[in-house]
């Protein structure tokens, strides 16, 4: 399916994303699946890489520039100049040295949207330091909040920082922008810092800290894996169910169903039963399989789930009927989210190749066949 033929929401909306690492193209490809017309510029070098088109481009033309090069340089502009938006990763003053800042674009493309996603922030002291997802989650405080009392912190790789943090937000403030340069025939610049997004992820955590919900004491606190009552635990064939019953009529419920009886559930509150009874519902929950406890818990009040692989996930029959996942070219993708009740998301195809569409895009731009094999990377 070409880009033109696309269907999605924002079928119609071009976009220009540099080529990089992380949440810039992640940010990319969710909007490519909703049906933005979103055109990567690779550099030359990317062309000697694996010859295989990459997932995280799906939805995207590909277009392979010189940018060191005047015609390179001019081809770039030429595509932002036609873009509603454009995306770039890169540490901060990286795009002022490629000549491409936002300023350059305010007469000819007065309504375009700059949208730079780095770890710490176009501005601030530790702008130019480098970093990845672990460090923009434990400047933000996140990271307490996802250990045991004494234990390291963990967190999923990628999805907290880049993922949450960094692509999501930046595509938010990018539709924001659009919308209001919309109105106001006026483009800006969207600053899309990591810590930022996880610190304002955060911000059901801290409401409620203000109102006294969040205990500082770790072992009173239930989010952070000392309760019964929400925790993930062993089976008894080595896999791990979770249990997240935090209101009482699920917990009653919870209580039922491990045929623990002679617990009050009126004390589900009273951590200081919590290390016996925890210890209670580890061992009945390592009695049976994960499978046996599937088939008891799934779908109930109990509030309960299995932790499974990535390739269990996939196979799930809630995940199958949703078509959560899917397979492409042989490999296994998670589908566009969200959904809508009429302008669908376009179907997963695989990324293009670097360059692919190179000599497309810059006959669409309208340069010559001389100057395109002038572009050609040697």
């Amino acid at each position: 399916m070409s880009n033109q033929a696309a269907k999605g929401p924002l079928q119609g909306l071009r976009v220009i994303e540099m080529a990089g690492l992380g949440p810039a193209p992640f940010c990319g490809r969710l909007l490519a699946d909703m049906g933005a017309d979103v055109i990567v510029i690779e550099r030359p070098a990317a062309l000697r890489g694996l010859n295989t088109g990459n997932a995280i481009n799906r939805g995207k033309r590909s277009i392979c520039l010189d940018l060191k090069s005047a015609l390179g340089l001019q081809a770039a502009k030429t595509l932002i100049n036609g873009a509603s938006a454009l995306i770039e990763g890169y540490r901060p003053g990286v795009m002022e040295h490629l000549c491409l800042a936002p300023a350059i674009f305010e007469v000819s493309n007065p309504q375009l949207v700059f949208g730079r996603v780095t770890g710490w922030g176009q501005t601030g002291p530790l702008a130019q330091a480098p970093g990845h997802d672990i460090n923009f989650v434990a400047l933000s405080g996140v990271s307490t909040i996802a250990s045991r009392a004494g234990a390291a912190p963990s967190l999923p790789a990628t999805l907290i920082g880049d993922m949450a943090g960094g692509a999501m937000f930046l595509a938010f403030g990018l539709l924001c922008a659009i919308l209001e340069a919309q109105r106001s025939g006026r483009g800006q610049v969207v600053d899309a810092a990591m810590i930022d997004g996880v610190s304002a992820l955060s911000g059901l955590i801290h409401s409620m800290r203000g109102s006294g919900m969040w205990p500082a004491t770790p072992e009173q606190n239930l989010f952070l894996h000392n309760s019964p009552f929400y925790d993930s635990f062993e089976c008894a064939d080595g896999r791990y169910i979770t249990l997240g019953a935090l209101e009482p009529k699920f917990y009653r419920e919870m209580l039922r169903l491990l045929e623990l009886s002679d617990v009050d559930p009126a004390r589900q509150y009273d951590a200081a039963q919590w290390p016996s009874l925890r210890a209670r519902v580890a061992d009945r929950i390592k009695s049976k399989t994960r499978t046996q406890w599937c088939e008891l818990l799934e779908g109930s009040d109990a509030c309960f789930a299995p932790v499974l692989t990535l390739d269990e996930a996939a196979e799930h029959p809630h995940n199958r009927w949703r078509g959560n996942f899917v397979e492409v070219m042989g490999e296994l993708q998670a589908a566009a989210a969200p959904r809508f009740s009429r302008s669908q998301a376009r179907p997963p195809q695989a990324g293009p190749l670097p360059g692919q569409h190179s000599r497309e895009l810059l006959l669409e731009l309208g340069f010559n066949l001389e100057q395109i094999k002038q572009m050609a990377p040697a």
